[in-house]
Parts: C-alpha cells; structure tokens; sequence
C-alpha cells in the first residue's frame, strides 16, 4: 500500500493535462446509426473511391461488405479495383518507404481508427480541412493541426481558408464561436499588456460539387462505415446484452422465489 501512494499522488498529473487539453476544442456530434444500411454503403463507397488509394483496412475482408446487405457480385462490380479479389484484405499497394517519403508520415490503417480516435474527432476533422500555403501537401486542419494528409475530399466540399477573429473577452469570442458552422478553435494570445483572444475557424472560398450539408452528409455516411469496420457484429453483441441481462433478471426472480421456498420454515 504504501509502494502505491507516490504512484497514485502522481495520477493528477497525468489526468489534468489530458481534460485541460480536451476542453481546448469542442468536437461536433456525429450523427451516425450502425442500423443504417443505407448509409454504411454510402460511406463503403465513399471509403473505397477515396480512402483505401493511401489507407489499408487490413483487419477488413471485401466480402464482410455482405453485411451491409452487398451481395458478391454488387462488391465485385462496384467495390473492388481490378485486381482484387473478394476474398482479399482491403489493403493498398503502397509501400510504406514510398508513403513516408511523400507524405513525411505513412497513412494510418484505418481498420479500428474509429476506436481509436472516436466517432465525433473523425466528423470533426474531415469537415476542418482549409488551404495553408506554408504546408507542404497546401492543406491543414483545425482539429489535426499541422496534418501531413492532404485534403481528399475537396473537389466535393471545396476549398476553405483559415479564418481569424480576434476579441477583447473570451465571452465575446466563445459567443462568436456556437455561431460558427463547424468546429473552431479559441486561442489566447498577449499583445503588450492586453490579452486577446483569437477565434479560428473555416471559411468557405470556392465552392464544391457538393452544397455544404450534402458534404457534411458524406462525412457522416463514411464515417458511420468506419465505426462499422471498427467491430463489425457491435449491433449483434449488443441484442446479445439485452437479451442476456433479461435471462438473468428472470434467473434472478426465480432464485429468490427459490430461496424464500427453501426458508420459509427457518425462524
């Protein structure tokens, strides 16, 4: 016990600084639905076309997508590159030495990304994406700043600039930030003896093929497949939960039922 005390007095110093840094920034909600078939084949296509080009999902068979209602020919026909086989990982054929050399950084698998990072940072960052001329792919992003990935999706969501707001109050520029679409980041910066505080967020530029809530549609949709991948049976373990806890409640009853029987005649 007494071997334990220094390593639990060293907790808040791990503790604090990971609250303090999640509250720097407030994540928007994704609004997915594992349930949602529809959707999950949207996002399947969209991670295909666009995603598995850098990113492998090498956790990930091509006929699992039979889970999403697929049938083999319609994954063969729509999802698979021309050498793939539906029985093949969903792996890319970049090597990684490449990957780095381009990118600084090789490209994440993204089989469990959705545990990893959540649901919430995923539809954050794919809608935070703005030009940056100083970077070396030209884009950065507000959630992930200084990211070596460019930004894919952008002939859909078209391109944004980073915008910047300074305010005298944090509560003028907290006020400022939930009237902004997406997510934003407040910073504190001192200039002499003023303190101000700086709000940043995206600013739409050029427009793309996509109206701003269409796009934040595909993010969803893709988003949605990659909580999917993450764990591919989590609705069936859950209706197993369920139904599990409802035997044990009955089982429950019955011992009771079963105890007081035993002892009725024990005084």
């Amino acid at each position: 016990m007494k071997r334990l005390i220094p390593l639990l007095a060293l907790v808040p110093a791990f503790v604090f600084p990971l609250a303090a840094a999640s509250e720097e920034f407030k994540l928007d909600s994704a609004p997915i639905d594992v349930r949602d078939v529809a959707s999950l084949q949207s996002g399947a296509r969209t991670f295909v076309n666009y995603c598995l080009s850098c990113h492998s999902a090498s956790m990930m068979r091509y006929n699992r997508l039979e889970g999403l209602g697929l049938a083999e020919p319609q994954i063969r026909d729509n999802l698979l590159f021309t050498t793939d086989k539906v029985g093949e990982l969903m792996s890319v054929a970049m090597v990684k030495k490449d990957a780095k050399e381009w990118f600084g950084v090789a490209p994440p698998d993204l089989s469990v990304i959705a545990r990893s990072r959540g649901a919430d940072w995923l539809y954050t960052y794919l809608r935070t994406f703005y030009r940056d001329p100083k970077t070396v792919s030209g884009w950065n992003n507000l959630a992930f700043p200084n990211v070596a990935m460019p930004h894919v999706l952008w002939t859909l969501s078209g391109q944004s600039v980073l915008d910047e707001r300074e305010f005298k109050t944090e509560h003028e520029a907290e006020a400022a930030k939930l009237q902004s679409r997406a997510y934003s980041v407040i910073e504190e910066s001192d200039e002499g003896a003023e303190k101000r505080y700086v709000l940043k967020t995206t600013k739409l530029v050029t427009a793309g093929t996509l109206t701003p809530l269409e796009y934040d549609a595909v993010v969803r949709d893709l988003v949605n497949f990659l909580v999917w991948m993450s764990e591919p049976n989590q609705t069936f373990r859950k209706q197993v939960g369920i139904v599990v806890t409802l035997v044990l409640l009955v089982l429950l009853v019955l011992t009771y039922l079963l105890y007081k029987e035993f002892w009725k005649d024990v005084h």
